[in-house]
């Protein structure tokens, strides 16, 4: 017989499936603006081809764009307009776990709740490159 999942396992997954969705469809209508030319890309699409074959130090050299959260700075183009929805969906694991950890309290699980907390900061410290190594 299947064990039934927890009420922290289907409130991260409904979570975690609509932020997949919201990040879908924000992946499709950035790509439309860049596809479109409703905004104007940094790098002319006609030039594209030139960097798929650098290593991404050239690349970041030559095409003048800064490492790590510098794209933030950058969405008026519409080349970079696509990084909004890519982070939003790479932030949504530390949602699902936050959203979690007061189901977890309530239940006095202290392992799950020490787990989640440190999953939470692991990955924000991560994401913000403050160790140098988030990023690129």
């Amino acid at each position: 017989m299947a064990e039934k999942a927890t009420e922290e396992q289907i409130l991260y997954a409904s979570i975690l499936n609509k932020g997949m969705m919201i990040g879908f469809l924000g992946l499709c209508a950035t790509f439309a603006v860049y596809a479109l030319g409703i905004l104007s890309p940094m790098i002319p699409i006609g030039e594209v081809q030139h960097y798929w074959v650098m290593s991404v130090a050239d690349y970041l050299q030559e095409s003048g764009i800064k490492a790590g959260w510098a794209w933030a700075g950058n969405l008026s183009y519409g080349d970079m307009l696509n990084f909004a929805p890519i982070a939003f969906l790479s932030g949504l694991t530390v949602v699902c776990y936050l959203a979690i950890i007061p189901g977890l309290l309530r239940k006095k699980d202290k392992a799950y709740v020490v787990l989640a907390v440190l999953e939470v900061v692991v990955l924000s410290v991560a994401a913000s490159g403050i160790l140098g190594s988030g990023g690129h």
